[in-house]
């Protein structure tokens, strides 16, 4: 971005970098445009006429080889310096070339014009930030990104800042909410200003899918789809009439109604384009699909060749209104598969091998790119269960590039051949098709041999830590006794670890036909030999959409499914997002008598304490099949190598091997079962929801708030009053926290409590005790959530260990009290706070609720050993500083005792990008200690937002400034902008 320009908050102006430009009726002026770009991208300067380039004209003249043999300094030189001469720098378009498919020319970025066999160096995914910024930026910001990325060729590291403009933004219910509550907030805000509310809109498309909101209240009987539908739109009317509205007023905001699938799985049968056309200046491009999604599985998409990755609901709104996600250019780490996967293994037990060897080099925020004749073997939909494992294994991507087997999945799930054509003919041309002999240049190098893997699980308690799927009872009774005896069955019948939730679920394993397929032959088999599972196992399948029945269905396998307890529950996240519903008679008492340590198994991707199920600390990871194998033998522990899983009637024991399919019948079904046409057809039907469309939403620009309402209530972010909270300052803490504290213990999202403080304050509301939900359904009521902040079982405040839930002490007046209260108590008196914690702070989902909740607390800095990359991102979005420790230091070891306070030296002037922040602890006893940490800022343009107090406050200021801009400019005489087109059909 351009030096020296301006973003202005609600408050006032912060320097820092400025909006990207946006072109304008061909003027070198700065004009607004906030009819279109309305909010932060509401004004720039413009030099290009239109939107694209004259046609015919090309960056640089070439052979056609391009700059074969040239070094990387050379090729750095000549690039940085073609365009030094041109009239007008900055209109210097990107190399063209011309490509067609059928009767139509397109045109493409010709990268390997420009750079020639120096391109097949570079990682895939950086060959696709290299088209994006070509083809988004101009003049400096553009030379200064080919500058770091062809110096990354050098030493495969940069510290240059790059900005990506993905095409759409994906989000789900529960993380839209909020984000759409912000927006109705800002126009609230912009009415109160005397400004057109309705100019606020998206300028890029925004597809929310309903899907994080589906419980499990009904399982294994044939209606529980249904009948869990009708739950889940019975409990949401508020939220989702909400949702109706914001889709009316916020133009280019389209939303997938319950049960048309699971975001992820939805991104990739029907909204991923991985190449679409664009009209710029009447010509048609290709360009490559893109986009950033608020969920951290969104790296899912790079499975068939989508550049896509997962950021907060607070980094989306900066996105969703034009700025670009800005970025260092990113460390690539390289994973050559060889061979091909065993028989007997799946993409699951790949997944999670993957995810213990990265996260054993210390992987965290770096791009991931496989590579190698490996990747040849696995399909497009085992590529997607890898791909997203991404947060697992502390990645920001997974990335498989584009090849022939991305172009089957197209085929597959019934996407055009001229469209599969397209696809082919852009990465082709533009140096994007996989090869599997080449090996580019990657910051680092892992192998693995796919032939090496074996049957696995991950657990008990994260999902990197692999073990055999033979080793579940070592694992369990490693943790020690839990008050039973791990050798025998309890009173109840039960045994020390028994299964209490069997979930097939998540997109993770339930978007490949091949898993669904194998867990249907194996509970075939089950069924025959007159198998079920015990009565005290939770059992449910929750494809990853529509289509998933289907293909069972044509395969024969729905029956034997249900036959076993496993009949479908609905299309949606559910149990892997802890919407479990209730745990089993059996299983409830056994853990109010304290007689068992019940264990969860689900096909997920995360398995956290508590996430699954807010009285389940066990759970392991495993592939669908195996997931049915442990429900039918209802002990977690069982060695399934060894033990029958259960006793036929006629007395025969049944073990693991007697059930386990071949891969060449999972093949032969998935054949059967499959069909390109059922994914758009059972995709169709459900989006006709007719419950969904008869629900009588608001058409007004303003979202009319209900005092009452405890699902929605209008924030207190967005404040034309609001600022920034840099300064020095001396603080208390709020709480000490230690190691992998997800966003679960901050945010939780599961069921709420009946008997928690959360749980009065609804019910003094005339909200019905046994009917809450959960957590994630509050999150457009910030009044639930600054209370629901820190509420886990399993979360450990080192201030005052043995508080009870989301308690800590009030230093102050000695009284240990909800956090919530301490937190007003300090505001009240004007006392500044802070958090301590150790290291991968906020690891899990994208949850934006885990930052709003701590500045809705008054927390103004956190200091921890190290942050996971989103919820950093989503703290800075909120105004929060997060700082690192320096090395050697940690909550533990700096043992903060109440009385101790702390002293942030962070005024506006000081911060910066990874600046030293001097911190002072001033102990109870008068010492002083001070360390010196580290600003976990990584650009400019969060040094901005950091000034500006947040996001929210930027995004108003801008389009108050925008409108006043607007306001002058139509006076003046200026003509106004075009309309945003609309949003385009799936493809």
């Amino acid at each position: 971005m351009a030096a020296g320009a301006v973003i202005v908050c609600a408050g006032g102006l912060a320097s820092g970098p400025r909006v990207a430009d946006r072109p304008y009726s061909g003027t070198s002026e700065p004009v607004p445009d906030a009819r279109q770009r309305s909010g932060l991208a509401a004004s720039g300067h413009c030099a290009r006429a239109g939107r694209g380039w004259a046609v015919g004209a090309g960056f640089m003249a070439l052979s056609p080889g391009g700059f074969v043999g040239i070094g990387v300094s050379t090729l750095l030189h000549f690039c940085v310096n073609t365009c030094k001469n041109s009239l007008v720098e900055k209109t210097c378009p990107p190399p063209q070339a011309v490509v067609s498919v059928g009767d139509v020319a397109y045109r493409v970025v010709d990268l390997p014009a420009m750079f020639g066999k120096t391109l097949e160096r570079l990682p895939v995914v950086l060959r696709l930030l290299l088209e994006n910024t070509l083809r988004n930026t101009e003049g400096r910001e553009r030379q200064r990104a080919v500058e770091g990325l062809l110096r990354w060729l050098e030493t495969g590291m940069s510290e240059e800042e790059i900005a990506f403009q993905p095409a759409r933004v994906l989000m789900h219910d529960t993380t839209s909410t909020p984000a759409l509550v912000d927006i109705a907030a800002i126009r609230d805000a912009l009415a109160e200003a005397g400004a057109d509310p309705a100019v606020l809109n998206p300028v890029l498309p925004v597809d929310v899918s309903v899907d994080h909101s589906l419980a499990v209240e009904y399982h294994a009987r044939a209606d529980a789809a249904e009948l869990n539908l009708r739950t889940e739109m019975r409990r949401n009317a508020e939220r989702y009439r909400f949702l109706r509205w914001a889709s009316k007023a916020l133009r280019g905001v389209r939303i997938h109604p319950p049960g048309t699938g699971i975001m992820h799985t939805i991104n990739l049968e029907q909204l991923a384009t991985v190449a679409s056309v664009q009209s710029i200046d009447g010509v048609p491009w290709l360009v490559p699909d893109t986009l950033i999604g608020t969920d951290s599985h969104t790296p899912m998409i790079n499975g068939i060749g989508v550049l896509g990755w997962g950021v907060g609901g607070l980094e989306a709104q900066t996105v969703m209104f034009g700025m670009p996600v800005m970025q260092r250019i990113p460390d690539v780490i390289g994973v050559r598969l060889l061979g091909a996967l065993a028989a007997g293994t799946s993409a699951t037990d790949l997944a999670l091998t993957v995810t213990q060897a990265l996260r054993d080099i210390g992987v965290s925020g770096e791009f991931v790119e496989f590579f190698g004749p490996g990747v040849v073997t696995l399909s497009a939909g085992e590529r997607a269960v890898v791909a997203n494992m991404a947060p697992e294994y502390g990645a920001t991507t997974g990335f498989f590039p584009v090849d022939a087997r991305t172009l089957d999945y197209l085929r597959a799930t019934g996407r055009p051949q001229a469209h599969v054509a397209r696809v082919e003919a852009l990465h082709r041309r533009a140096g994007l098709w996989f090869d599997p002999h080449n090996a580019p240049r990657y910051t680092r190098v892992i192998e693995i041999d796919l032939a090496a893997v074996r049957l696995h699980v991950a657990g008990p308690r994260r999902p990197q830590d692999l073990l055999p799927y033979t080793d579940t009872g070592l694992a369990l009774s490693a943790l020690g006794k839990a008050d039973v005896d791990a050798d025998t069955d309890t009173a109840g019948g039960l045994p020390a670890h028994p299964v209490a939730i069997a979930a097939i679920t998540s997109c993770t394993n339930t978007s490949d036909p091949a898993q669904l397929i194998a867990a249907g032959l194996v509970a075939r088999r089950a069924r025959e030999r007159g198998l079920r599972v015990p009565d005290w196992v939770k059992t449910s399948l929750a494809p990853g959409s529509p289509a998933a029945a289907e293909y069972l269905r044509r395969a024969g396998l729905i029956d034997d499914l249900s036959a076993v307890g496993f009949d479908i529950v609905g299309f949606g996240c559910t149990t892997c997002i802890g919407n479990s519903g209730p745990l089993t008679a059996p299983i409830q008492q056994a853990i109010a008598d304290g007689t068992a340590a019940p264990v969860a198994v689900l096909s997920g991707n995360r398995n956290f304490p508590g996430r699954v199920h807010p009285d389940l600390s066990l759970g392991f990871i495993m592939s669908p099949p195996l997931v049915i194998a442990f429900a039918l033998a209802g002990d977690a522990a069982c060695d399934l190598s060894r033990q029958p899983l259960q006793t036929a009637p006629d007395g025969t024991p049944v073990h693991l091997r007697d059930l386990w399919p071949t891969r060449a019948e999972i093949d032969a079904l998935v054949r059967q079962g499959t069909s390109p046409a059922d994914y758009r057809h059972a995709f169709a039907i459900a989006s006709a929801n007719p419950a969904w469309a008869a629900i009588d939403a608001p058409d007004a620009p303003r979202y009319p708030w209900d005092a009452g309402s405890t699902a929605l209530r209008r924030p207190p972010f967005a404040s034309a009053d609001a600022g920034s909270q840099l300064g020095d300052y001396e603080a208390y803490p709020l709480l000490v926290l230690g190691d992998d504290i997800t966003t679960d213990h901050i945010s939780p999202a599961s069921a709420i409590p009946q008997d928690s403080f959360v749980a009065d304050f609804l019910v003094a509301r005339g909200d019905d005790r046994n009917d809450l939900n959960v957590f994630a359904s509050r999150r457009g009521n910030w009044e639930v959530m600054v209370r629901a902040a820190f509420y886990s079982k399993t979360l450990v405040n080192l201030l005052a260990p043995g508080l009870p839930v989301a308690h800590t002490l009030h230093v102050p007046s000695g009284q240990a009290m909800p956090v919530f209260e301490a937190a007003q108590r300090y505001r009240d008196d004007g006392a500044s706070v802070v958090l301590l914690a150790g290291a991968r702070y906020g690891t899990g989902s994208s949850r934006d609720w885990a930052a709003k909740g701590q500045r809705l607390l008054g927390v103004r800095a956190v200091i921890a050993v190290s942050f996971e990359r989103i919820h950093r991102s989503n703290l800075i979005g909120m105004g929060i500083l997060p700082l690192r420790f320096p090395e050697g230091i940690c909550p533990q070891a700096l043992a903060i005792r109440p009385g101790d306070t702390i002293h942030v030296e962070a005024s506006p002037e000081r911060i910066g990008p990874r600046c030293a922040v001097p911190v002072r602890v001033r102990r109870a006893d008068g010492s002083v200690e001070r360390f010196v940490a580290t600003a976990a800022v990584e650009t400019q343009l969060e040094t901005t937002l950091l000034r500006c107090g947040g996001v929210i406050p930027a995004i108003l200021g801008r389009t108050l400034q925008a409108q006043r801009a607007l306001a002058r400019a139509v006076q003046a005489g200026v003509p106004p902008p075009p309309d945003v087109p609309e949003l385009p059909e799936p493809q």
